[in-house]
């Protein structure tokens, strides 16, 4: 059982996970081990509620297919277990991200004194630039 949220968890037999061999250098023992993780997820067929599968679907992430079946391939550590645990951890990290609503962002005018502001460092640099110029001979 794979828990995202206080009401929501998801079943073990939605979470397709199998041991493959790992790429990368590991030495003589990496072409003999299975000791990375495959794991696929099908949104459609899980259990989630809508409005988490609707948010996971509309996410442009590279892992989630166009099927709509998310597929994590951890192979950081050295044994199966730590891999497998690693796996799932990120499956639960993308799930519960789309669960974060972000607020609308309510646009606000500025101030008199920032407007204030604004004007006299404009002013300022004005007259600095001006001290560029070339020099007159009256």
């Amino acid at each position: 059982m794979l828990q995202i949220s206080n009401s929501i968890s998801l079943p073990d037999n939605e979470i397709e996970l199998s041991a493959i061999r790992a790429q990368g250098a590991g030495g003589q023992n990496v072409n003999k081990v299975s000791s990375a993780i495959h794991l696929r997820f099908d949104v459609f067929a899980s259990s989630l509620p809508e409005f988490y599968k609707e948010r996971l679907l509309d996410l442009k992430d590279k892992r989630i297919t166009k099927d709509g079946v998310i597929i994590i391939k951890a192979q950081r550590f050295r044994t199966q277990e730590k891999n497998r645990d690693d796996a799932l951890e990120r499956l639960q990290e993308l799930i519960k991200s789309v669960a974060v609503v972000n607020r609308k962002r309510i646009a606000t005018k500025p101030g008199r004194a920032a407007k204030a502001r604004r004007v006299d460092s404009k002013t300022r640099r004005g007259k600095a630039k001006q001290l560029r110029g070339k020099i007159r001979d009256f």
